[in-house]
C-alpha cells in the first residue's frame, strides 16, 4: 500500500517510466534473463480483467513465450506472414470499392503488404515473442483487458531496461487453427494479442505530446 510519505516518490517514478516508454523496432541478439520475463508477465497478471464476463475462475489469462531459438518460431512467423497476405488482399478489395478506405487505409495497406512479403515485425526479430490470451466471455471485452495487460507489461519492461514492441497482428490469428495448435488452445476459447521483448538496439526519440491543459475541458 502506498503510504503518505511515499505517494510523491511513487508518482515521480511512474512519470519517469511513462516518459521513457518507447516502441522498439530493432533489438540486439542478447537474450534477457528469464527472471525479467517472469516479472513482466507478473505485471501483466496484475492488470484488470472482465470478471463479470468470464467469472472468477483464475484461468482468465494465459501467456505463451516463444524464444528466437525455438524451432516453432519459424512456423509461427510463416502463419503470421500468410495471414497478413490474406488480410492485405481483403483490404485491397475493400479499398477498390470504397473511396473512404482508399484515402484512410493506404498506409495500413502498405504495411500489410510489407508484412506479407517480409514477415510480421516482432515475430522473429526480437529475442522473445509473447502471446497473451484472454478468455472469451459475455460481453466480449477481451481486447480491452488485453490492452490493460500489455500496458502493464510495457511499463515493467521499460522499468527493467528492456525494449517492447506491440505485435498487434497477433489479434488477427486468434481463430487460426494452426496458430492455436502451436499454443495448445482451441480457436474459440481466447482472444489474443502479443508483444516482442528484448534489449533495444536503438532507442527512438520521445514522441511529441500536447500539453494536458490544451486537450482538457473542465465541465462544472
Amino acid at each position: 500500500m502506498i503510504g503518505p510519505n511515499t505517494t510523491e516518490e511513487y508518482g515521480r517514478a511512474l512519470v519517469t517510466i511513462l516518459d521513457a516508454r518507447r516502441s522498439i523496432r530493432v533489438f540486439t541478439d542478447e537474450l534477457p534473463p528469464k527472471e525479467c520475463i517472469e516479472e513482466i508477465i507478473a505485471a501483466g497478471l496484475l492488470a484488470p480483467y472482465a470478471a463479470q464476463a468470464v467469472g472468477e475462475d483464475l484461468d482468465f489469462r494465459r501467456f505463451f513465450v516463444i524464444s528466437k531459438s525455438s524451432p516453432r518460431l519459424k512456423e509461427v512467423a510463416e502463419i503470421a506472414r500468410a495471414r497478413a497476405g490474406t488480410l492485405s488482399e481483403q483490404l485491397q478489395s475493400q479499398m477498390a470499392a470504397s473511396p473512404y478506405l482508399r484515402e484512410r487505409a493506404a498506409g495500413f495497406s502498405k504495411r500489410l503488404e510489407l508484412f506479407a512479403r517480409r514477415g510480421v515485425l516482432g515475430i522473429g526479430t526480437a529475442p522473445y515473442y509473447i502471446v497473451v490470451a484472454e478468455r472469451k466471455g459475455v460481453p466480449p471485452v477481451e481486447q480491452q483487458s488485453l490492452a490493460h495487460c500489455l500496458q502493464n507489461m510495457w511499463l515493467m519492461a521499460t522499468a527493467l531496461g528492456l525494449g517492447f514492441h506491440l505485435v498487434s497482428a497477433t489479434a488477427q490469428m486468434a481463430d487460426d487453427p494452426d496458430f492455436c495448435e502451436v499454443l495448445g488452445i482451441r480457436p474459440d476459447e481466447f482472444e489474443l494479442n502479443g508483444c516482442a521483448i528484448g534489449y533495444p538496439k536503438t532507442i527512438p526519440p520521445r514522441m511529441p505530446r500536447p500539453a494536458a491543459n490544451d486537450v482538457t475541458t473542465w465541465i462544472e
